[in-house]
């Protein structure tokens, strides 16, 4: 009974019925000879396929709007006042049809958010009073502790807080191979378990978990439309009230009331409004199930025109993880554990980032900091001063030397050159008014940044530029390991937006992608806005024209070329339905193309446009070009190493 009640109220009952009449009314005709009957039975079959189409028409009159409901209307209804009653079916029904097929396509098209709510868990498992209860997922509460066992969904955003297991996250980032969770891990609600048991405090329930933030985001995306499509939109809305004078003309021209109905139904630029749509739901779509949030038809269309990325380079190109690459001793009287050792003394007091690594590595030799130093003072530009165990202690660099008096009788400064230009970030230790060495950081290159930019190159991109606010040197190391076109070093959040100006001005259409909140100006000035890694996230999945859930390098350029695609198949749609329009109209005046020939015609180059735009629901593996993996920071020899 819910099949029947379901069927009945779907898209393809009207065309069923329709079409079961006008096969009674060829059946009366032919084989009980009653042509009353028969014509009754085919005005019946217009008329139930008719009706809804009229109401559509009334509806669209109402709001000011003459749609082409109201050409195949007016076609149907002036057939059946001259006599032509299989016309007049055949049109609605083929019509009817042609709804029922762009219902069931933009269904299948907006699958991916079908597929999205259908992961989206309705219980969870929470630990109160020491006891495991089972809730609806909407009623756990922040803080409390959630349950996840093996093929289990995730009901909630948390911290694993115990245990330990693999989670399928395809549902958020698109990756199809299962992450390992321990403790301290970010874990997202709808993705499963597939194996172990977690613990997880949750941070984000309901409407606040990133999953319910990507299905309202691809909601808003699917039903945002394309600049094609709001000038296809004005089109029709002059197009339709054109033909139907033309109609009127041509019908009072020639006295031939058929051929100007005919011309009502075969110049229906059906195929033409359903073409833009269908391709920009089934991009967005696609792009959805691979862990691409895209904001809307506009930034789709946008997208295929990127010819120039800026690129953030710490967090993007690199790890976003700094860590100590090099002790060089230069003073022959000490040890590279007393080097390390006073650095780390020193930075214990420090809140610049890259203390920690200086830190970390004391840390894990075993070495003592002796806890906090009694005095530390930063010195802008140039590094810190502090003092402990009566000692002073400067790390920084040249200038720092240079302000504080103590000579550089060790090639302190040369070494840091040769470090820099490796790059690593340099930092002088000097203990009292003698250098001991120079330590060296870096933020390893990610494995896949080389590949990436290969790959953007190879999706059409002609310009590929790290815009970062590190030093020229270590910036210039990076750009070489992965390939970048140009770098610009030492940029402040406004030297970034200038940038971006900048490559515009040249005629570019610019990418850009970072974190957004240093890089946030820039992110706002460029064409499209780029936000990586953005699960759990909810500034970046609101905020950025293209959100990529994963933090895979390789989705950018994917984006591109999806983008790409998209509006290529959306050109070869307009192309088909003005196509089809032309050669019917000229097939109707040259005489031969009745009005049910042209209806069928029409209706077959809807289903073309269609099945068309359902070639990007296939995932496809973009094309790349194989490039060595950027070099790891390797260990460099400077002129004196003691």
């Amino acid at each position: 009974m819910n099949k029947l009640t379901k069927w009945w109220n779907g898209p393809w009952m009207v065309p069923t019925v329709s079409g079961t009449l006008i096969l009674l009314s060829f059946f009366v005709a032919r084989v009980l000879g009653s042509d009353p009957v028969s014509n009754l039975l085919m005005v019946a079959a217009a008329a139930v396929a008719g009706v809804p189409i009229a109401i559509k028409a009334v509806r669209a009159l109402m709001v000011r709007n003459i749609s082409i409901d109201l050409l195949v209307s007016i076609a149907a209804i002036g057939a059946v006042i001259i006599g032509e009653y299989w016309e007049a079916a055949a049109v609605t029904f083929l019509f009817a049809i042609g709804h029922a097929l762009e219902a069931r396509t933009m269904t299948k098209t907006r699958s991916a958010l079908a597929e999205l709510v259908a992961v989206a868990p309705d219980v969870a498992v929470v630990l109160r009073d020491g006891e495991q209860v089972e809730v609806p997922a909407g009623a756990v509460a922040t803080g409390e502790t959630v349950l996840v066992k093996n093929g289990a969904k995730v009901p909630v955003d948390g911290v694993v807080i115990g245990g330990n297991g693999a989670l399928d996250e395809a549902s958020i980032t698109g990756e199809s191979i299962p992450a390992e969770k321990t403790e301290g891990d970010q874990v997202f609600a709808g993705t499963v378990s597939r194996g172990g048991f977690l613990q997880v405090r949750a941070t984000g329930i309901g409407a606040d978990t990133t999953l319910a933030r990507i299905i309202h985001r691809v909601e808003e995306a699917q039903d945002a439309k394309a600049k094609t499509q709001a000038f296809m939109d004005r089109f029709a809305t002059w197009y339709t009230p054109g033909i139907m004078a033309m109609a009127l003309i041509v019908g009072l021209a020639t006295g031939n009331v058929v051929l100007a109905l005919t011309l009502l139904v075969i110049a229906c630029p059906g195929a033409l409004v359903i073409s833009i749509p269908v391709t920009v739901v089934a991009g967005i779509g696609r792009a959805a199930r691979d862990g691409i949030l895209i904001k809307g038809g506009e930034y789709l269309e946008s997208s295929a025109r990127i010819d120039a990325v800026a690129l953030d380079k710490t967090g993007t190109l690199t790890e976003g993880r700094p860590y100590l690459t090099d002790v060089v001793v230069l003073d022959p009287a000490s040890t590279r554990e007393e080097v390390l050792t006073w650095a780390a003394r020193a930075e214990a007091g420090s809140e610049h980032p890259l203390a920690r690594p200086v830190l970390e590595a004391a840390a894990a030799e075993g070495l003592s900091t002796a806890g906090l130093p009694e005095a530390t003072e930063p010195v802008p530009g140039k590094g810190i001063t502090a003092t402990t165990g009566g000692r002073r202690v400067l790390i920084g660099n040249a200038a720092l030397l240079e302000q504080y008096g103590v000579a550089d009788t060790v090639g302190a400064a040369r070494a840091a050159e040769e470090l820099a230009a490796a790059g690593r970030t340099p930092m002088i230790v000097a203990l009292d008014d003698a250098v001991l060495g120079v330590i060296a950081v870096a933020d390893q290159v990610r494995m896949d940044a080389a590949q990436m930019v290969a790959d953007l190159h190879a999706a059409g991109v002609q310009k590929v530029v790290m815009l970062t606010g590190d030093a020229p040197l270590v910036a210039q190391a990076i750009g070489k390991a992965t390939g970048i076109d140009e770098v610009r070093a030492g940029l402040l959040p406004e030297d970034k937006l200038d940038a971006v100006r900048e490559l515009q001005a040249q005629g570019h259409t610019v990418a850009m992608v970072g974190d957004g909140v240093n890089d946030a100006p820039a992110l706002a000035v460029a064409d499209i806005g780029v936000a990586m890694g953005a699960a759990g996230s909810a500034v970046a999945v609101e905020t950025a024209d293209i959100a990529l859930m994963g933090d895979k390098l390789h989705k950018l350029p994917e984006s591109i070329g999806l983008a790409k695609r998209t509006v290529r198949i959306m050109r070869q749609n307009i192309v088909i339905a003005l196509a089809t329009v032309a050669a019917l109209m000229a097939g109707v005046f040259a005489g031969g193309v009745t009005m049910a020939i042209g209806m069928l015609v029409h209706e077959a180059s809807v289903l073309v446009v269609i099945v068309n735009a359902m070639r990007l629901m296939r995932r496809r593996e973009p094309a790349t070009t194989q490039v060595a993996p950027a070099p790891a920071a390797q260990p460099v020899e400077p002129a004196r190493v003691g």
